[in-house]
């Protein structure tokens, strides 16, 4: 298992041109024919911003903007890798078919194209949030650890959903249903302490942060807006599990890749 994790990654680095390829392809594809290109990187986090601030002043509910918005966009990020992880794979069948490269490369590229498009918006909630009035405090160090715990955990998804869609294509009605039910486990909407005030036994609560995605966005919101980070024990459990996804996604795409050319 560990052999199948580490020897990827020495031929990866000296194709590390054609990760970058790859990576810029996959952001050309995603703006091909948009009159503003790569400029809607940084207007679809803003445009997004301004619908949920009409929108929750207008509904008057009671949750804060700014605890909102960081979740959506964290979201975001997962949703979008897990989406375009479909087509990782079945969208380069020529390139899999024809050309001998680790196959990695293609969920990575892709995720990494995604990660782009993260920084950009996150450009845009910190301007946002300084024009609000919020002021930054140390808990912004932590940003870096959390960033890159989140895309290991992009990563380690995209490699289990882009490996399996080559031999089950129903997996894209699935990965749907399963991201809406996951959306609403996970406090992007709400704050995390909306379910923890609720008392619950300390099994229910490891189970609720058994969704790395629930530590990762409570991690966002401490870092950017000063917000407790509710039960440190149970939010790093959450961080491990979310590390753990990416090498058992990893081998298990090494695994199947041998048979991705016969498949496609």
């Amino acid at each position: 298992m560990l052999n199948n994790y580490f020897s990827p990654w020495s031929e990866i680095w000296r194709r590390r041109e054609l990760v970058a390829l790859l990576a810029v392809r996959n952001l050309k594809i995603r703006y091909k024919n948009a009159t503003l290109g790569f400029v809607w990187s940084l207007l679809g986090p803003l445009f997004l911003i301004v619908i949920y601030a009409v929108f929750l002043g207008i509904l008057r509910f009671a949750i804060d903007l700014h605890i909102l918005i960081v979740g959506i966009i964290a979201w975001h990020y997962l949703s979008t890798c897990t989406h375009d992880s479909l087509h990782a794979v079945m969208g380069n069948a020529n390139l899999v078919r024809k050309t001998a490269f680790p196959r990695l490369i293609l969920p990575l590229s892709m995720v990494l194209a995604n990660t782009i498009n993260f920084l950009l918006s996150g450009l845009v909630l910190a301007a946002f949030l300084m024009l609000r009035g919020v002021v930054f405090g140390v808990e912004i160090i932590w940003l870096p650890a959390i960033l890159l715990t989140h895309l290991a955990f992009c990563l380690g998804i995209s490699c289990f959903i882009s490996a399996i869609n080559v031999f089950f294509r129903d997996s894209e009605h699935l990965v749907s249903v399963a991201l809406m039910a996951w959306f609403f486990l996970t406090p992007v909407i709400y704050p995390v302490s909306l379910v923890l005030d609720r008392d619950l036994p300390s099994l229910v609560t490891y189970a609720y942060f058994a969704n790395p995605m629930t530590g990762i966005v409570s991690a966002y919101r401490t870092a950017l807006l000063g917000e407790p980070f509710p039960f440190f024990r149970t939010a790093l459990f959450s961080f491990a599990i979310a590390w753990l996804v990416l090498p058992l996604g990893i081998c298990f795409f090494q695994r199947l890749q041998v048979r991705f050319a016969d498949e496609l």
